[in-house]
């Protein structure tokens, strides 16, 4: 047993037993996890949208595999002493049996949550059956306490991210995974205080994670905290900021023949200075 992991893991699930909400940014790599862990943030969860991005592939179409989803974890854990939990997509499986293999391997990262979510991946098919999805949810929480660390497992719902717009379904999914085990309870694209007060007393006393830095959702920290949120990410909300500014810095360059963008931009002796510990 890695005493650091243990350790890691103990404060991860401190913060969701607090009762106000916490941030868990997504770095993509190594270098957005150090600048992360510099600015105060307590713990850290990888994107795989932002992985995909970087790697210039597509999200959620496959592109990624397993292997290289966790050469990514691995190189975000080893960045920085903060706890670190991993967006597995789907498990890269569609059994049961696959679910769980995955979670393992991933713990193997030095990892102390993760999460496992009902997509399949397939467009024509996009959502697993109910019963399949809750049977998948059992075989990561019995992987998860197989570990001799308190691991935290997400479970995510996503219709709403799939353009199904069930709400109803979506609860129902989400209370299905609370009763298999699972430690927070996720349905990424809610967009309404509403919404999110109605998973938060679905699945109560677990704690709920939001999804933030969606075009339109203004909900600040402290109102998803009265909303009784425990966690808070941003997806690939900060890798598409960061390419957000390439984007503008190269526009300006081409149509303008300038280069003001740089004002902007990081000192370099400031990070390499952040590189360098």
């Amino acid at each position: 047993m890695d005493a650091r992991q243990l350790l890691r893991a103990q404060t991860f699930k401190s913060l969701h037993e607090r009762d106000s909400a916490f941030v868990i940014p997504n770095p993509w790599d190594a270098g957005s996890a150090k600048l992360l862990a510099s600015m105060g943030f307590e713990s850290l969860a990888t994107t795989s949208a932002g992985l995909a991005f970087v790697l210039g592939r597509p999200d959620a179409e496959g592109a990624i595999s397993r292997d290289e989803a966790l050469e990514n974890i691995r190189a975000i854990v080893a960045a920085t002493d903060l706890p670190v939990a991993a967006d597995l997509e789907n498990c890269f499986a569609d059994s049961s049996e696959g679910c769980a293999e995955t979670l393992l391997k991933a713990a193997q990262t030095g990892i102390v949550g993760g999460s496992i979510e009902d997509a399949s991946g397939n467009p024509d098919d996009p959502i697993y059956a109910f019963d399949l999805a809750v049977e998948r949810v059992r075989a990561a929480v019995a992987a998860a306490r197989s570990l001799p660390f308190p691991f935290m497992l997400t479970a995510r719902a996503e219709n709403l991210l799939n353009g199904r717009m069930d709400f109803a379904d979506t609860l129902r999914r989400l209370q299905a995974y609370a009763e298999a085990g699972a430690d927070v309870l996720y349905a990424p694209g809610l967009r309404t205080r509403e919404q999110v007060i109605a998973v938060v007393q679905a699945v109560a006393p677990r704690p709920v994670n939001v999804l933030m830095g969606l075009n339109g959702v203004d909900l600040s920290v402290q109102q998803l905290s009265e909303c009784g949120v425990r966690r808070i990410s941003v997806g690939s909300s900060l890798a598409r900021a960061a390419f957000g500014g390439l984007y503008r810095a190269a526009e300006e360059i081409r149509s303008q023949g300038t280069f003001t963008y740089a004002e902007q931009a990081l000192p370099f002796d400031q990070l390499n200075a952040l590189f360098k510990r």
